[in-house]
């Protein structure tokens, strides 16, 4: 599995279809088979005890796409607290099984865990 990080709008969805993955095989939902999950903390914020029981399922997609919600200013609402901590211990878990991690920065993806993928 590759894990691939980045802000709002720096390349993920983009990134993923450089390596040969169409709209088609990116989805939302944890549980169905498309390879390639998008926006990870979103299914942390809708279902958080669903995406860490989900947890070896999401393991075996080829590509997770999650942004980056940690950095910046801390929220004032507990809630909203939660849902990063949440988001980020599961990256966190994410990113020991994963055989490579990229950050994408300004479309320009980095390895910062294993190399690049290529297709």
């Amino acid at each position: 599995m590759v894990l691939i990080l980045g802000a709002l709008g720096a390349g993920k969805k983009a990134y993923a279809r450089s390596l040969g993955y169409t709209d088609e095989q990116m989805r939302t939902a944890v549980d169905c088979d498309a390879p390639v999950l998008l926006d990870l903390e979103e299914a942390v914020r809708t279902d958080p005890k669903g995406t860490e029981a989900a947890f070896a399922r999401i393991c075996q997609k080829e590509l997770v796409l999650c942004r980056e919600i940690g950095s910046g200013v801390i929220p004032l609402d507990g809630s909203e607290r939660d849902w990063r901590e949440r988001t980020g211990r599961l990256c966190a878990r994410l990113a020991k099984e994963a055989s490579t991690v990229v950050r994408v920065i300004a479309g320009i993806p980095v390895a910062i865990k294993g190399e690049l993928p290529c297709r």
